[in-house]
């Protein structure tokens, strides 16, 4: 494996934060430090049961195309407590801001009061359980409902991640007031960066509605640039053309979730992970 400095340097060649040769030095010292810093991270103990999933979900290539840097304000959507969220809140809460942003389950009908109930529960103590598992301060991992985030936020945020959860929020037809909350704290600079599991163009209707995970980025660029967002880049980074899209039980037969458990497990360990559209918007004037 290239060392994650090396992954960076090529993939940030490919996005409009690569240093250019008529750049101050100040400059292509700064990007040369976040590399530095995003490495660091990504090789630090406390991930090193996600490292083995990193193979599918290209953490360095994926932030080195949404232009993610340590002095930037980032908010994770649902983050869970997740792969990214050990990456993210480390790299940037040091020179810049961390903050997470979770769903309201009050207003989705169809969860059970039990799953509603543990989300709430899980937002509520996310910065506590975070700090303690991260070692940093509790103020540093901030958490707030997207219908409850303070109006002090808006027009500060330079990048917004939502990583693998649109489909949910398409299944629960929440998307349009997520994300237009989402686009009021982007600064008139800041960039949305999309990682969703990708249907096939031809997959039908029925199958992209979000409830089988897949969704067509053809559709999820429309419904972007329909919410008031223009895109900026797309890229092939989280591919999987082994990925065939189209399982009974949805992208969840796939690793790491084994649907199926030991049934065929083989043959979807050998695909691996979903193939996936990674996408980046700025917001339209």
């Amino acid at each position: 494996m290239k060392p994650i400095v090396t992954m960076l340097v090529g993939a940030f060649a490919l996005t409009a934060c690569a240093p250019e040769a008529d750049e101050p030095e100040s400059r292509q010292a700064e990007v040369a430090e976040s590399f530095i810093a995003l490495e660091a991270v990504l090789a630090h103990e406390r991930r090193n049961e996600d490292q083995v999933r990193d193979e599918f979900r290209h953490p360095a290539e994926t932030l080195a195309f949404f232009q993610v840097e340590p002095g930037q304000t980032v908010v994770e959507y649902a983050p869970g407590g997740g792969s990214y969220t050990r990456i993210l809140a480390p790299y940037v809460a040091e020179e810049g801001s961390y903050i997470a942003v979770g769903f309201d389950p009050d207003n989705i009908e169809t969860l059970s009061a039990e799953f509603r109930e543990q989300v709430r529960a899980g937002g509520e103590s996310f910065s506590a359980t975070q700090a303690e598992e991260l070692g940093l301060p509790e103020a540093s991992l901030p958490f707030h409902f997207g219908n409850e985030m303070p109006d002090e936020l808006d027009g500060t945020v330079d990048r917004v991640l939502m990583i693998r959860m649109m489909h949910n929020l398409i299944r629960w037809g929440m998307a349009e007031s997520e994300i237009a909350a989402l686009r009021d704290t982007l600064a008139p600079d800041g960039l949305l960066g999309v990682v969703q599991h990708r249907a096939k163009p031809d997959a039908p209707e029925e199958y992209v509605d979000g409830n089988f995970g897949y969704l067509k980025e053809a559709e999820m660029i429309a419904f972007f640039e329909a919410n008031g967002f223009e895109l900026v880049d797309s890229s092939e980074v989280n591919a999987n053309p082994d990925d065939t899209a189209d399982y009974e039980n949805g992208v969840w037969t796939l690793p790491p979730s084994y649907a199926l458990g030991d049934a065929d497990r083989t043959t979807y360990a050998a695909i691996g992970e979903s193939d996936r559209m990674t996408l980046l918007f700025r917001k339209a004037d």
